[in-house]
């Protein structure tokens, strides 16, 4: 019983760690997707005529 309580818990920890990755990129991804557009409307700014 503590066999399978062992490799269940190796297992968890395991994919525990990828989604802790995956959710690291995607944030990292999110937040220079938002930086490079505003930066855009930002410079876009100039351009607009009232």
């Amino acid at each position: 019983m503590e066999e399978k309580t062992f490799k269940l818990m190796g297992s968890c920890g395991a994919m525990n760690i990828v989604f802790g990755v995956l959710a690291i990129v995607s944030g990292v991804t999110a937040g220079v997707m938002l930086i490079v557009s505003g930066a855009r409307l930002l410079t876009s700014r100039k351009k607009i005529l009232f």
